[in-house]
């Protein structure tokens, strides 16, 4: 069986992310969604929250799993019979950074990168630049899922009022 993983924070999950999913569901028997779990790193969103928006939004894709992890990469593929990583690229910019990630990668474990260029359509979207757009009352629906936006608004409403 062919595992990939697909690593990030998901905070919130995008369109473009779940485009990445979807194209590698295509491509491997199964997706392993990787939530990264970041203590050093206070999120919108508790990882738990982000596990289950993910898994709402991606419950249509048979192959895909969604599991929290910590640490180094390569070990929870490693954990999870994975030798794929999936890495969406939006611009130079992240290729540069992430070809640096696959390098170590592969030099500590043999885990593999793939890079899939992010559709057009999502290639300047960023959960930070969301995040940011509906703190201030930006419309977000074309660049995150209905429940995604409405959490997200649930959410910025919550630290608004506090």
């Amino acid at each position: 069986m062919r595992r990939a993983v697909c690593p990030g924070s998901f905070d919130p999950v995008t369109r473009g992310h779940l485009d990445i999913f979807g194209r590698a569901a295509q491509l491997f028997d199964e997706v392993i969604v990787g939530v990264l779990v970041n203590e050093s790193k206070k999120g919108l969103f508790t990882v738990d929250e982000r596990i289950d928006m993910i898994r709402e939004v991606t419950k249509d894709f048979d192959n895909v799993r969604v599991v929290a992890f910590q640490g180094l990469l390569v070990d929870f593929c490693r954990e999870q019979g994975a030798e794929i990583v999936i890495k969406g690229i939006r611009a130079v910019s992240d290729f540069d950074y992430e070809l640096q990630m696959a390098q170590m990668n592969i030099g500590l474990s043999g885990v593999e990168t793939l890079f899939m260029p992010t559709n057009p359509l999502y290639s300047f979207v960023a959960s930070s630049l969301v995040k940011e757009v509906a703190k201030w009352g930006g419309d977000v629906s074309t660049y995150v899922p209905e429940l995604v936006e409405r959490r997200l608004a649930e959410r910025l409403r919550a630290v608004r009022a506090n």
